[in-house]
């Protein structure tokens, strides 16, 4: 389900969600028009603040749910650690 503005709260901030369904990064912040998202951080994701958030249509963002874990650990390098 696409994400809402006007449903987004302060603890969704960090939230990770996908873009079209192929490309992933986590809410850095929002405005009335857009939700601003880093996709890329030089796999720093525990910084992701620290970089640019791209403003992104609400309506292309759905947030990530299921195999999060799996995921989550790929993007942030944490495999074979």
């Amino acid at each position: 389900m696409p994400i809402k503005i006007e449903e987004l709260k302060d603890s969704d901030v960090g939230q990770w969600v996908n873009y079209k369904r192929w490309q992933i990064g986590r809410i850095k912040s929002w405005n009335n028009t857009f939700v601003f998202v880093v996709y890329k951080c030089n796999e720093e994701w525990d910084r992701y603040q620290d970089f640019t958030g791209v403003a992104t249509k609400p309506e292309d963002l759905t947030f990530v749910h299921g195999k999060r874990g799996k995921i989550i650990d790929v993007l942030a390098g944490h495999v074979g650690r």
